[in-house]
């Protein structure tokens, strides 16, 4: 299905998302996109035109339809499910993948991004570290345990509540589409 929607549409998409949280970030990747801001909210008007569209394919279809075939697809089994990860570069984030995460059925379960194979994951130490757009939500799971899944505000959307090992803080890490926006304390 050719759509003319591709992989340059889709991550305006992506930055449509975390401009609400990292504009000045998403300004400079604009930036180095060569598009504006009209550019991207058209970008995501259509996105979202399509994706409601009755005609328009589900699940794994709807990524295979505008980024391609994935570069690549690996088993992945969790707790006793079977799973299939499929994942695209996006060129605005080299050290990342895009990644479909699918259940029986081939139905989407997740997709955010994660860091590439091989590309080097970031040092987590403390807050210090979490810089936006530094890392993903896997890497300060990992960094961090026993970080708690928190539910987000939106479906793209995702928080980590976590204690800072140097400090005894307990911190909330924000996520859209499952790269570090901010971190903050909870509000009690």
């Amino acid at each position: 299905m050719a759509t003319g929607f591709g992989a340059a549409q889709f991550q305006l998409v992506l930055l449509r998302r975390m401009a609400d949280h990292r504009p000045e970030l998403v300004e400079r990747a604009l930036r180095t996109l060569g598009v504006s801001r009209a550019d991207m909210r058209e970008a995501n008007r259509r996105w979202q035109a399509m994706i409601r569209s009755r005609t328009f394919p589900q699940g794994e279809g709807r990524y295979r339809a505008v980024l391609g075939p994935p570069d690549s697809a690996t088993a992945r089994r969790i707790g006793d499910i079977d799973c299939e990860a499929l994942s695209w570069t996006l060129p605005l984030w080299p050290d990342l993948r895009f990644e479909a995460l699918l259940g029986p059925g081939g139905r989407v379960w997740n997709d955010w991004l994660v860091r590439a194979p091989g590309a080097p994951a970031p040092v987590l130490r403390g807050r210090e570290d979490l810089q936006p757009w530094s890392c993903t939500v896997d890497e300060v799971a990992r960094a961090f345990p026993p970080a708690t899944p928190l539910e987000g505000d939106a479906p793209t959307r995702w928080r980590l509540a976590f204690t800072d090992p140097s400090t005894g803080d307990r911190l909330i890490a924000h996520f859209t589409y499952g790269l570090l926006q901010y971190v903050d304390e909870p509000a009690d």
